[in-house]
């Protein structure tokens, strides 16, 4: 049996460093084997490179999104079987996200540990990237769309009890620097493999300080999954920033200003003014930021009613509220609308991708994702010069074509 052709593909190729205007990629089996400039394609696969005609499309890597919580109809946090799972992911999946970490929101510990279960025999097949949990550790002050009730001081046991379930596939939770057993958590997660993430905190600058310099030297062990912990949606759900009292904000800006952090952004002009959203690329650099979408069931679905960690939530005109007290309850985009909003913006593209792809697949130490390069993972996606979709690749297999 002969071998399969190799994947060829031409346009403006996407790099974390520059856009090549001719540029083109070749993908063999699963992983990408050369990616460059047309004019400097090595053989054997210089002549499959020329006979393909120039192409106005654009190349770009495998988008990664860190924090989401669904979409297609199928929520994570609700999902009791891998179908309702496979529906969300498969939703990002065609819209150009080639890695969706699947978002829990807060719950009791035992129904934590059953969709954790769940989830995780979904990242076993390859379908999803990981989970995150977002909660229980959390501040009842800055609870934005998840139950208070549910809300409990860290629990390094629950922790372990909840990676066990995972089975490996646990690479990042939320908590609230400013709760009990905040420090226990954190060593509890860099020892399961996973990154501690700042948010859903009213803590003070101090306090958040304090608790990131304890997650960068719990992240120093040898097998940590990255280097630098991160900050949960930006902003949101966290105390304001004020001159007088930066905050949790504040101070996460600037350890990401150090590169210390990776701050998440909803640059989807819903979470956060687009103002903000340019100030933060100012100020940090696409290097310590992951674009997300905090999606959540609605995303890809008419306006209607919808539930999301047993809270109901009413999406008007594409904005996600909860139907009692009118919080912002996660977003409805996909990962390639926010990276399309943030190049529009006037951020430019190659850091629009760095933040959407490169960036975040650091957080999960996936060093195969995240980049059109040789000896990464055929995860790419074609688009046209508006950034919308025309065709994805995952491991070199086509998902839309």
């Amino acid at each position: 049996m002969n071998p399969p052709e190799p994947l060829v593909l031409r346009g403006h190729l996407v790099t974390p460093a520059e856009v090549i205007d001719d540029g083109a990629l070749v993908a063999e089996g699963r992983s990408i084997v050369w990616a460059g400039p047309v004019a400097q394609a090595p053989e054997p696969w210089s002549r499959a490179v020329a006979s393909i005609p120039p192409s106005d499309d654009f190349l770009l890597p495998g988008l990664v999104d860190l924090h989401n919580h669904g979409g297609g109809g199928g929520s994570f946090p609700e999902a009791t079987d891998v179908e309702q799972v496979r529906t969300a992911a498969r939703e990002h999946l065609t819209h150009g996200t080639t890695s969706v970490v699947a978002s829990l929101v807060t719950a009791p510990g035992a129904v934590l540990v059953e969709r954790v279960q769940t989830l995780a025999a979904v990242v076993a097949s390859g379908d999803l990237a990981g989970i995150h949990l977002e909660g229980p550790f959390l501040s009842t002050v800055r609870c934005g769309a998840q139950d208070p009730r549910a809300m409990v001081p860290g629990d390094a046991a629950l922790v372990h009890e909840l990676a066990r379930a995972a089975d490996g596939a646990l690479v990042t939770m939320t908590f609230a620097p400013e709760i009990a057993g905040s420090e226990e958590v954190v060593r509890a997660l860099a020892e399961s493999g996973a990154v501690p993430s700042v948010g859903h905190t009213d803590a003070s600058a101090a306090e958040v300080r304090s608790s990131i310099s304890a997650a960068r030297e719990a992240l120093s062990a040898p097998g940590a999954r990255s280097p630098r912990p991160t900050a949960t949606h930006l902003f949101n759900g966290m105390r304001p920033l004020h001159h007088r009292e930066p905050g949790p904000a504040g101070e996460c800006l600037a350890a990401a200003a150090r590169g210390e952090l990776v701050v998440e952004l909803v640059a989807d002009g819903v979470h956060l003014a687009d103002e903000t959203t340019t100030m933060v690329f100012d100020l940090v650099g696409a290097d310590n930021i992951a674009l997300v979408t905090d999606a959540m069931a609605a995303a890809g679905m008419p306006d209607g009613e919808y539930v999301l960690g047993g809270l109901g939530v009413s999406v008007h005109e594409g904005v996600a509220r909860l139907a009692e007290g009118g919080a912002i309850a996660g977003g409805t985009s996909h990962l390639m609308d926010v990276l399309r909003r943030t190049v529009w913006l006037g951020v430019p593209l190659v850091a629009a991708v760095r933040a959407a792809s490169t960036t975040p697949a650091t957080v999960l130490g996936r060093e195969d994702l995240g980049a059109l390069e040789a000896g990464r993972r055929a995860d790419v996606v074609v688009t046209d010069a508006e950034l919308h979709v025309r065709a994805v690749f995952r491991a070199g297999e086509a998902v839309v074509a």
